[in-house]
């Protein structure tokens, strides 16, 4: 076990804390994304990521060398409703309809948990991304091609849905999935860097 366990199934965080170069193991939380009733975009999202990661810790044996739990929960937001992952193709094409040529938020929380118990530090980070106009037939091409089908809000920023995208505002890794520079300052608050190549807890 490493010092740092991700709380998430999602190929795409596991590519970016590969990419800072950091130690990690992963662990997929069993927890259920459904928004509460009236319940908001950020709070939604704050508490999804700590759900996931305190799940994932209540699982890991004492002395397993785990010291750290990372949980994040992404969603798109659209006039002040969440748009999570498509149920099925007809969802995700009339998803990126309502997106073609407008401005949309991605919001992602993310959780820090002690794996041994102790406070969580927590934080949402929000970018703004602006979709270019697209017809039916553009929609139907790429959510053909079953990219969309498992993301949130039908659209891989990373992957073919960047040519749909005209300009994200903010930070680009939030709007993968896993926002590199937060999770970073909350490493910090902990005295654990993540810099490239610098291994994560335990390195230093």
């Amino acid at each position: 076990m490493k010092p740092i366990v991700l709380a998430s199934s999602s190929p795409r965080r596991r590519r970016l804390l590969r990419e800072l170069g950091v130690a990690f193991s992963v662990r997929v939380p069993d927890v259920d994304e459904r928004p509460l009733s009236g319940e908001r975009p950020g709070p939604h999202v704050r508490r999804l990521a700590l759900a996931k990661a305190r799940a994932v810790a209540r699982g890991l044996a004492p002395g397993c060398g785990a010291q750290w739990v990372v949980g994040a929960d992404t969603v798109v937001v659209l006039d002040g409703r969440i748009l999570g992952k498509p149920r099925d193709a007809a969802d995700a094409r009339g998803m990126l309809a309502r997106l073609s040529g407008r401005t949309h938020e991605v919001l992602t929380g993310v959780a820090l948990v002690p794996a041994a118990g102790g406070r969580a530090r927590t934080a949402v980070v929000r970018s703004r991304v602006t979709m270019k106009p697209f017809d039916e037939a553009t929609i139907r091409r790429y959510v053909a091609g079953g990219e969309p089908l498992d993301k949130a809000g039908s659209y891989a920023v990373q992957g073919r849905g960047r040519h749909l995208v005209a300009r994200v505002a903010g930070s680009l890794t939030n709007v993968v999935g896993l926002p590199l520079e937060r999770l970073g300052r909350l490493f910090a608050t902990v005295g654990v860097s993540l810099t490239p190549g610098s291994g994560g807890p335990g390195s230093r």
